[in-house]
């Protein structure tokens, strides 16, 4: 895609993947976007743990009680990280990166999708944050937002409709 309107219309979240490999080219492309995107006072807070162990990702998958599953298909899961004491706004800073990360996937020809993890668990209240800290050996002043699935997409999703777009919640000065 040529034009960012186009990117940005046809970007859409993939749970299904063939399971094929990512070349390694694409993968640092991926990588490229995040570590390129802006961050609150340059702070570039953000860590990235790449995993392409299906065990592994499996794993990470059962992290949380719904919405996570779907990374089971993913040939490859992007875990995002920021460090609160760091930076107040790790929040957003590795929101922005990942989303820079999807933005790139999508240009490649490959799908994404988004699993949040931040204030997520099991329903023994086990946080996905300890799951995965234990998993991945991630230090505990580091603090897990999302986990990103990456794939070659099988699930076919339409373009956004502009018909659908909700101008009316967009105002001029004040509501």
């Amino acid at each position: 895609m040529t034009h960012f309107q186009d990117l940005i219309q046809q970007r859409r979240s993939h749970r299904k993947f063939d399971g094929q490999e990512i070349d390694a080219d694409s993968v640092k492309l991926i990588l490229r976007a995040a570590l390129m995107s802006p961050t609150s006072k340059g702070q570039r807070s953000w860590h990235f743990i790449l995993v392409d162990d299906p065990k592994v990702i499996e794993r990470i998958a059962d992290a949380k009680d719904l919405g996570s599953q779907f990374l089971k298909e993913a040939p490859l899961a992007v875990v995002v990280l920021g460090c609160p004491t760091q930076n107040d706004c790790w929040v957003e800073d590795c929101s922005i990166a990942a989303f820079a990360m999807q933005l790139q996937a999508e240009e490649l020809g490959l799908g994404s999708c988004w699993a949040q993890m931040r204030g997520r668990g099991l329903s023994d209240g086990t946080s996905a944050d300890t799951v995965l800290r234990g998993l991945l050996n991630i230090p505990e002043e580091l603090s897990c937002l999302c986990v990103l699935g990456i794939g070659h997409w099988t699930d076919e999703r339409k373009p956004q409709a502009e018909d659908r777009l909700k101008w009316e919640q967009v105002h001029l000065g004040t509501i």
